[in-house]
């Protein structure tokens, strides 16, 4: 099992920027696929962002792609996800995921992830 420690969440003004962290351990972090995801209150769970364990093609829905960079730092054993351009309707919390996978792809569905961190809140107001 991962464990999972996220931070840099809180309150931005629409068009602002926020840089989310998320640090692993338990496991070889470069043999970790590694996924942000969010929930806003009375929505379902949906993917923002996976990253592959070499950071190989990340995977964005077309509602963040241009806004939203995912990247990882093995070394500090990090995945980050830069926000820019936030908009009211980024407002949720954000759960960082984490599953072994050695393939040079990562998972779009949260079915696939076994290890969750304690989420953090994005609220971002007009």
């Amino acid at each position: 099992q991962v464990q999972l420690v996220e931070s840099g969440g809180g309150l931005v003004q629409a068009g602002g920027s926020l840089k989310l962290s998320c640090t692993a351990s338990g496991l070889p972090f470069g043999d970790l696929t590694m996924a942000w995801f969010r929930q806003a209150p009375g929505k379902e769970r949906e993917v923002v962002s996976c990253i592959s364990r070499s950071g190989a093609n990340p995977y964005y829905p077309d509602s963040v792609t241009g806004r939203f960079t995912i990247s990882r730092d093995n070394a500090k054993s990090t995945v980050y996800l830069q926000m820019n351009s936030l908009a009211p309707e980024d407002t949720a919390m954000y759960y960082c995921a984490a599953v072994k996978n050695l393939g040079p792809w990562c998972y779009r569905s949260q079915y696939e992830y076994d290890s969750w961190g304690q989420g953090t809140q994005v609220t971002v107001s007009s």
